[in-house]
């Protein structure tokens, strides 16, 4: 299967982010505004498309697109999913300049130069995107499982959003109040692994990290986000302290979903959320 910009065609519509084989840049820094401080950014999110549950609302997830994509497509594919109980929400990430790209403007939950622990972290853009998705899950009722995931870039910022519900706090100090039942991840990564075990320093961040379900799925075909990438994140996460972690590695997957993929993440979640799976 050849990936085409945003959209893999396979059996089930599968979606990809549009992004080329990543490769080492250098990261030019911040913009730079009076005084020699760095300017905030302005964070303009795009349309939100949401999936209502076809049966009983038992959950909300917040599904991530990958870089290059928007919202629409993944919400046309999970609403073919057998998951009458999950409403899905699927946000749009801004347009922004990517350094990946030469600062070429393109749909990014947060800027990047390359996948590397050493690389430059846009914390401030993943702040904007994982309060983003905080805030599309603040208005659900209080008995409704909550989670995130995503596809690629969206992993990351799905597993970054996990890194600051356990810490309890925004990589910038704010509190992150809501809590999360379940994460996933597919064909993704994770950012700031360097940072992961400051954030579960403490018995109530250790706790919260150890209890939290995520689902890490990744191709050994990737040739975008490169397999090593996705297992090594699924390394560190475990080591860190997060215990209820499933990694799954599928032998001739690319950069893309297939249906063995997405029934995995069926079964995963309404195991983990505990779904009654009716109408």
């Amino acid at each position: 299967m050849k990936c085409i910009c945003n959209v893999c065609s396979s059996q089930v519509a599968t979606v990809a982010g549009c992004i080329s084989v990543i490769t080492n840049m250098s990261f030019s820094g911040p913009s730079i505004g009076t005084g020699g401080r760095a300017a905030r950014r302005a964070f303009e999110f795009g349309r939100t498309y949401v999936v209502k549950p076809k049966g009983k609302h038992q959950a909300t997830i917040v599904w991530l697109h990958g870089l290059g994509d928007n919202g629409s497509s993944w919400s046309q594919l999970l609403e073919t999913l057998p998951l009458p109980n999950i409403k899905w929400i699927c946000p749009t990430s801004p347009a922004q300049p990517l350094t990946l790209f030469g600062g070429f403007p393109t749909t990014a939950w947060f800027d990047v130069s390359d996948l590397s622990e050493d690389a430059h972290q846009d914390e401030e853009g993943m702040d904007a995107s994982a309060a983003h998705v905080l805030s599309l899950l603040s208005t659900e009722p209080p008995n409704i499982k909550l989670g995130v995931g995503g596809f690629s870039m969206g992993a990351a910022t799905a597993l970054y959003s996990a890194s600051c519900f356990t810490h309890g706090k925004f990589g910038n100090g704010n509190a992150y109040p809501t809590h999360l039942d379940g994460v996933v991840g597919l064909s993704g990564w994770l950012p700031c692994a360097k940072d992961l075990s400051k954030k579960i320093e403490g018995e109530e961040a250790a706790n919260r990290a150890s209890s939290l379900p995520i689902l890490l799925c990744h191709g050994k075909a990737d040739d975008v986000v490169r397999f090593r990438f996705g297992e090594k994140s699924a390394q560190k996460l475990s080591s860190t302290g997060f215990k209820n972690l499933t990694f799954k590695a599928y032998d001739s997957l690319g950069h893309y979903t297939i249906p063995e993929e997405m029934d995995e993440v069926c079964s995963w979640l309404t195991s983990k959320l505990e779904l009654e799976g009716k109408l």
